[in-house]
């Protein structure tokens, strides 16, 4: 039973609607155990935990999540960037069913009724107070909120469900069981939690390492101080090394390219036909017309098919545009000229004078996704006719601010908290109070006041429904103009767009291989560049627009290989395969530099611990040893052996982890650290204080290591998964 049927039988038909700004939570068949997501290769989009995930369940789940962001967002399309985040959401989605869900489900984790009740009605949780509230003020819903406190109140949440759409209906069922499984990953969390133990033996070690400490000289030699080039390895010392340390070499999948650019760009000849079409336009456009027939003739010529009608004041318009059209008589034409990368013609179409400041009060009528309160129902010819009603009757002498207590859908009549009853605050009976061009309204609101006389009462509407305004006083003037462009963007024709690509495709032609491709772009001083290490479903490289089929070439192809010009935005990019690597661990040669130093590091440790052995022979103290090796003497002050690092050097897990067992007035042997070769004196150590128990340093180890569940736990069986995903392959 869904808390929606417990919550009807419990209260009777319920009150009120509002259509729920809910987190988009996917929902799988199979996260029931129905429906099947296995396939064959050429139809797996990845494979988590040995399971194969199929193209066409993954593809019904990402239709469906963009589905509800549609219309949850009340959008009409996703942008890319939208597209891509549900991907990785479905993805992520999958990944928790396949890794996390089997772990609830081994260990009988499961929610009843009467508990999502609770969570959904009585106490509600966090997760369901955050999808009731406002995003941006975090303050919850006033259909949900109790009028006193401002917090969640049961008895409107039982009001819920009366009048709710179908539609609706489905979004708060998907609320429930969003909120079902955020209390089942708090449940498998505690779990873990509770049965983590710090024993008093590891509480005291680090309690005693924590307060334990010592006063230190030290003699180190640093490694840069012979240089890397003067040590000679051979090839049996890389191998022993990196024999003996492959694990330290895991690596992810991943691809290199170098590319060079091809910039599809209009050519002079495509700039002067551009020019001598817009000197045709031009000529059109200062025949003196209607407005409304400049209207049509802009939206009809423009190539951005758009035309934006509100008036400007001096200082808003390019600089082109700026003086001109503030000196010059309507009608007058300007143009062509370019203008980020467009041509363009641009037209005086009115002028008018208007105030500098105006003070303006209003009620707002709302309507149905008007933007103005979720909970709006009335269509708009309904708020068209509600404003004019009101309109009415304030001419008939009603009082402004009883109207505005009683119509006005505009949440910031409201009191604020931080204010008390009698003070001022803006939205206050309506009133803004002094607005300008400059105010951060919506632009037909800021327009009605300044353009408005004193006394004036007006409907405008805006993006939040129809505004009942008066101006209440205004004060000095100033000219604002309104223009309208044709706009032509300076784009390739196809014969200069097939000249770019016969080059390119020349390019890619005669410098086929890896060796040649160099020799060229170096003999020709191009423009190269080199990606980073890229991942499969990597969604980004720097420069190029939407690469992803660019990445899914370098994953298709070998090493060395060349591509033929691939188009990418305004551009044609030529790109060879430089670096191959595959999941596992890296071959040497792929981490031969990194051995190298490694095991050039080792050979100079081994020589200055030769030199430090001789120094130190007889017995010799730190200040002999300092003079022997002509190396100065450090010193460092309360070291704490909790740590890995000296005070005022670098980290030195060796060398700190030797001084922790060492006592007051001895000498270490000679400790290979990761900066250097060093020797240490520790002058004295001081004992942390005796304690009679420890549970103190217990709770406290417990508080810190417990919030490391929520996120290491899901982390380790998530590794334990072995996952791989190949998204990029399907065009994800």
């Amino acid at each position: 039973m869904s808390t929606l049927e417990s919550l009807r039988k419990r209260s009777g038909l319920l009150v009120g609607i509002v259509g729920l700004a809910i987190l988009a939570f996917i929902l799988t068949d199979f996260f029931g155990g129905k429906g099947s997501m296995f396939g064959n290769s050429e139809t797996t989009v990845g494979e988590i935990a040995g399971n194969s995930i199929d193209i066409n369940v993954f593809k019904s789940k990402v239709d469906e999540a963009e589905d509800a962001q549609l219309r949850n967002g009340q959008k009409t399309s996703l942008t890319q960037e939208e597209k891509d985040g549900i991907v990785q959401q479905v993805w992520n989605q999958m990944i928790n069913e396949q890794v996390m869900v089997k772990e609830y489900e081994k260990l009988g984790i499961s929610i009843s009724d009467e508990e999502l009740y609770d969570l959904m009605v009585t106490h509600p949780h966090s997760a369901l107070v955050r999808n009731l509230s406002d995003p941006q003020t975090g303050k919850v819903s006033p259909m949900f909120a109790n009028a006193q406190t401002g917090m969640i109140d049961p008895a409107k949440i039982k009001e819920f469900t009366q009048a709710m759409t179908d539609e609706q209906e489905v979004q708060w069922l998907q609320l429930e069981e969003y909120v079902r499984q955020v209390r089942v990953i708090e449940k498998y969390n505690n779990l873990i939690k509770k049965g983590l133990y710090v024993t008093t033996s590891a509480a005291k070690r680090e309690y005693l390492a924590q307060n334990t400490t010592a006063n230190i000289k030290y003699v180190m030699k640093n490694y840069k101080l012979v240089a890397d080039s003067t040590v000679k390895t051979t090839d049996e010392e890389l191998n022993a090394y990196y024999s003996a340390h492959q694990n330290e070499y895991k690596q992810e999948a991943s691809r290199i390219m170098e590319y060079i650019t091809y910039d599809i760009v209009a050519s002079a000849e495509d700039v002067e036909n551009s020019k001598a079409e817009m000197l045709k336009i031009a000529a059109d456009f200062k025949v003196a017309k209607p407005f409304a027939e400049d209207s049509a003739f802009i939206i009809a010529e423009s190539d951005v098919r758009n035309f934006d009608q509100n008036f400007v004041t001096q200082g808003m318009l390019t600089p082109v545009l700026d003086t001109t059209m503030f000196k010059s008589e309507v009608g007058v034409v300007v143009g062509p000229y370019e203008e980020n990368g467009s041509l363009k013609v641009t037209k005086l179409l009115g002028s008018k004078m208007s105030a500098d400041s105006a003070k303006v009060r209003h009620i707002l009528v709302g309507y149905k996704d008007s933007g103005a309160n979720p909970a709006i129902t009335r269509t708009k010819e309904q708020a068209k006719a509600k404003a004019d009603s009101l309109l009415g009757a304030l001419k008939k002498g009603g009082k402004f601010v009883d109207f505005v207590e009683k119509f006005s859908d505009d949440n910031g009549k409201k009191m604020p908290p931080n204010k008390k009853e009698g003070e001022d605050y803006m939205g206050k009976g309506g009133d803004y109070g002094w607005l300008n061009a400059k105010s951060g309204f919506v632009e037909p609101f800021k327009n009605a006041g300044l353009d408005g006389k004193k006394g004036d009462l007006v409907i405008i509407e805006s993006q939040f429904g129809y505004h009942l305004m008066e101006v209440l006083d205004t004060k000095g003037s100033q000219k604002k103009v309104q223009i309208g462009s044709v706009e032509m963007k300076l784009e390739a024709s196809s014969k200069t767009k097939q000249a770019i690509y016969s080059k390119a495709n020349d390019f890619a032609g005669k410098n086929n291989t890896l060796e040649l491709f160099k020799k060229a772009v170096a003999e020709q001083k191009l423009d190269k560049r080199v990606t980073e290490k890229l991942k499969e479903n990597d969604k980004n490289i720097a420069g190029i627009e939407n690469p992803k089929s660019l990445i899914r070439w370098a994953y298709d192809n070998k090493l060395g290989t060349v591509s033929e010009p691939l188009e990418h935005g305004d551009k044609y990019v030529i790109a060879v395969v430089t670096d191959v690597r595959e999941k596992g661990i890296a071959t040497l040669e792929q981490v031969k530099e990194q051995v190298t130093a490694k095991v050039v590091q080792q050979k100079k440790a081994e020589m200055f611990a030769k030199e430090f052995a001789s120094a130190m022979s007889g017995n010799a103290n730190l200040d002999a040893i300092s003079s022997i090796m002509k190396l100065p003497i450090e010193q460092a002050q309360n070291v704490n052996f909790l740590t890995n690092q000296i005070p005022g050097s670098n980290s030195e897990p060796a060398v700190m982890g030797t001084i922790s067992v060492m006592k007051a007035k001895t000498m270490s042997k000679t400790i290979a650290g990761k900066e250097g070769v060093f020797v240490v004196f520790v002058e004295s150590v001081m004992d942390a204080p005796v304690l009679k128990e420890y549970s103190g340093p217990q709770k406290s180890q417990m508080q810190n290591i417990q919030p490391r569940v929520d996120y290491e736990v899901y982390n380790a069986l998530k590794e334990n998964a072995n996952i791989e995903e190949h998204l990029t392959k399907f065009g994800f």
